[in-house]
């Protein structure tokens, strides 16, 4: 492709025009870019923060224990009930978990630490809490209402007194007659002042005294009232009890306190009542069994010790020690069948004593039949399932509503037990009394034989039989009684403690890297979003690209801001940044508007204050110091600035020529620069837009676009007024002025509603004022212009101004 020739016009320069309004990631990255400094504070602002939340926050310790679960043994014959419903295992990780997690076991741990007196003392930025090593004991009487849970002040004056203060009045009252439901205290009735230690401070809602233990004068005190109730709900709450694996019986018991002491007594007081009772349960049935026996005893020993005198007395009497040979077989087969008769008895007793507690839902507890010596292993496995699921409805009672479903499920399978055990006691009696009937029929065939035997023997018989009867039942509950109580002198709990509590060598909280982790993602988002926010609901423009986007006409020019504070710096600063980028423009409009000697450029934009004025000005400045004979027209009647920029009188000008007779080149003034003329818009008139309208301003403009090379129109903004609209023929370029950060985005759709709908040839943008530097787009006023040493005048800025300065 061939260069072109010297005097061949120059190709129109392609202006790139952007449209895309699709998100733009790497644009988006350079926008918070740009802001790196304060990103960069706010960083490090939140690492302090979180050294000093790791600092001064109170740490909380994770306490742990373990306790080992075992499997009870299944008794014979209660896998054919599990199968039903009717039985449960006797021992599963889901129950004992249930039951450490109990408010009645909470409740007894609690009542046996001791702990409702809390105590604290000043620390660097509030009250630490001190548990053990107290110098001041505070005893209370919890029989007598109390104020619980604000906060009460003691500084000790000497070894007998005390200062005593209210520090926080956020009591409650505590009733020991309803300890579940406290009423808030609006009136403290503790009155401050001197006490003596060991004296009872006492009021209607409040009862307790101070001793010194070995506190100084001067030393202060603080502690808090806590009710057991409250605090075992608390630690309730607090308690995480969790097999340490799915297929493990081995559960970890977890408790988070600032007080890792108290915490480590706590669950080991919590592990010793879970123990306890275990074994208290074990021990209920052994305790029972001993008074069924005993019940039995108290009878048995009244009539063995009438047949033992009767026996003793006969004897005497009738001088008879020992029966014949053929009475003493019929006396050992008698005593067979009478003992066979009492034991068969005394299970017909414990039948009937447990199906009327069937049937009258008796509230005493049950004896296992085993015991007793009934080996029926359905009957026993039944027993004794029914005693578990009554103990594990209590404790579920004590924790959940009657309509919660473990309730209700706990509930059904008591109601199926005991129709399976009471069917099973209906048999089993029916089947006693008919063995019972039977044994009395041989025991009457035996009392046959008996009579041929001589009077005397026979009565001695009759005598040592029931005597002997009676020993041999008294000998039998005896044994089992010693069973009963050697059973329960070796019960011990199944469950054990693997570990007791332990606090862990660091402390949980403050997590000290989240913290410094967390702190550097805070300050990093939170500028991030506040950056995001602030270009979210920013309704003005900020940079060319942005303006390119929304405007559907080129944009020829962006001009920086002037801060020297001239409004000519063409003419004023040759070398400065902003009169190169108006030499640019100038350039440009040679393209703009080719192969033409004369050409007349119109300058407006949408409302007061954008710079259409300043870009005229210095356009026109521009092209007079080229050479060009310009001619600046201040066209604005409304509100003219032309005037005071080059320091003229505007008495006359355009209003003049076009209201009265005058021809225009009388009011055309010079200025100090050559070729460089100025046309003002003169006194305001009354009616500015009908006066442009008239056909003498069209004769005008072609007189002078005749006379001058170069027409620089300062027209009024379009936003505002109707007669630009009517300048725009005129015109061979118009040039549509926006400000950075001060023209509104939607006052595009004004500049393309011009373009599409209202005719508008030679229609461009600029924005002037740039004066935030947008590295993200890879320009800028200070790049474009300042980034070349030597060739313009740098603009001083400090180091500090430089750094923050919005890039």
């Amino acid at each position: 492709m061939s260069n072109p020739s010297p005097n061949q016009p120059l190709p129109p320069p392609v202006f790139q025009f952007n449209q895309d309004r699709n998100f733009d990631v790497k644009n988006s990255i350079f926008r918070y870019l740009k802001s790196w400094p304060w990103i960069v504070l706010c960083m490090l602002l939140g690492v302090v923060a979180a050294f000093m939340v790791n600092r001064y926050s109170t740490p909380t310790w994770s306490v742990e224990s373990t306790v080992l679960v075992k499997e009870a043994d299944h008794s014979v014959g209660s896998e054919l009930f599990e199968t039903s419903g009717f039985l449960k295992p006797s021992s599963n990780i889901e129950n004992e978990i249930g039951i450490l997690k109990s408010y009645s076991l909470a409740e007894e741990a609690v009542a046996g630490l001791d702990i409702n007196v809390q105590t604290y003392q000043e620390g660097v930025l509030g009250l630490v809490r001190h548990y053990g090593g107290e110098s001041l004991l505070v005893e209370v009487d919890w029989q007598h209402p109390q104020m619980v849970g604000g906060m009460i002040k003691v500084v000790a004056k000497d070894e007998n007194s005390f200062d005593l203060s209210i520090n926080e009045e956020d009591f409650q009252v505590y009733n020991p007659n309803d300890p579940f439901y406290k009423t808030d205290l609006e009136i403290v009735g503790l009155k401050e002042g001197t006490y003596s230690f060991g004296q009872w401070v006492e009021g209607s809602n409040f009862k307790f005294r101070i001793k010194n233990i070995a506190a100084v004068a001067g030393e202060d005190f603080y502690f808090q009232l806590q009710d057991t109730p409250s605090l075992a709900k608390k630690y309730k709450a607090e308690l995480a009890v969790a097999p340490i694996n799915e297929e493990a019986s081995i559960l970890s018991l977890t408790l988070e306190t600032p007080v890792r002491r108290l915490g480590e007594d706590y669950l080991n007081k919590l592990m010793e009542v879970y123990l306890k009772r275990e074994l208290e349960e074990k021990n209920r049935t052994s305790d029972n069994t001993v008074r069924f026996i005993e019940n039995q005893l108290s009878g048995i020993t009244d009539s063995l010790t009438f047949f033992e005198d009767r026996l003793e007395q006969y004897r005497t009497q009738n001088k008879v020690f020992n029966l014949s040979e053929e009475g003493n077989l019929i006396f050992e087969r008698m005593q067979e069948l009478e003992t066979e008769k009492s034991q068969t008895e005394i299970n017909l007793k414990y039948y009937q004593t447990l199906q009327n507690y069937l049937n009258n839902n008796s509230a005493e507890d049950l004896v296992v039949p085993s015991v007793v010596g009934i080996s029926d292993p359905l009957l026993n496995s039944l027993v004794m399932n029914l005693g578990e699921l009554q103990s594990e409805q209590v404790r579920l009672s004590a924790n959940f509503s009657e309509q919660a479903p473990a309730v209700r499920e706990i509930k059904n399978k008591i109601a199926n037990t005991k129709k399976a055990l009471r069917e099973n006691v209906n048999s089993a009696i029916a089947n006693t009394q008919t063995l019972i009937s039977e044994i009395k029929g041989n025991i009457r065939q035996i009392d046959q034989e008996i009579n041929t035997l001589p009077e005397t023997e026979r009565r001695l018989l009759g005598i040592q039989r029931k005597f002997n009867i009676n020993e041999n039942i008294y000998v039998y509950l005896l044994e089992k009684r010693a069973e009963a109580e050697i059973t329960r002198a070796s019960n011990a709990p199944k469950n054990s403690v693997l570990d007791w509590a332990k606090a862990g060598d660091f402390p949980v909280s403050p997590k000290t890297k989240v913290n410094f982790l967390l702190g550097l993602l805070l300050g990093f988002m939170i500028p991030v979003a506040f950056i995001y926010t602030k270009d979210f609901f920013n309704v003005k423009i900020e940079d060319v690209k942005e303006l390119e986007k929304l405007s559907k006409v080129p944009v020829v020019a962006k001009i920086g801001r002037a801060k020297y504070g001239y409004s000519n710096p063409v003419l004023d600063k040759p070398k400065s940044p902003v009169t190169e980028s108006f030499r640019s423009l100038r350039a440009d409009m040679t393209y703009l508007s080719p192969n033409k000697k004369y050409m007349t450029i119109l300058f407006t934009s949408t409302i007061s204050g954008e710079g259409k004025t300043f870009c005229a000005v210095n356009t026109a400045s521009a092209f007079a110091l080229k050479g060009k004979k310009t001619l600046l027209m201040g066209l604005d009647l409304r509100k003219p600035k032309i005037a005071a920029d080059f320091k003229l009188n505007n008495d006359r000008g355009i209003s003049t020529c076009l209201s009265a007779d005058i021809p225009w080149q009388k009011v055309v003034q010079s200025t100090s620069t050559a070729h460089l003329d100025v046309l003002l818009s003169g006194p305001i008139p009354p009616n500015p837009a009908e006066i442009l309208l008239q056909e003498k301003f069209n004769e005008i403009m072609q007189e002078i676009k005749e006379k001058y090379e170069v027409v620089i129109m300062d027209c009024p903004p379009v936003g505002l007024v109707s007669e630009t609209k009517e300048l725009f023929r005129y015109a061979d370029i118009n040039i549509f002025v926006f400000r950075q950060e001060y023209s509104r985005k939607e006052n595009v759709e004004l500049l393309n509603d011009l373009h599409e709908r209202g005719g508008v040839k030679k229609l461009y943008g600029l924005l002037n004022d740039i004066h935030i530097r947008s590295t993200r787009y890879g320009y800028g006023y200070g790049y474009d212009y300042g980034g070349y040493g030597g060739y313009h005048e740098e603009e001083g800025m400090p180091w500090w101004k430089r750094i923050f300065d919005r890039r």
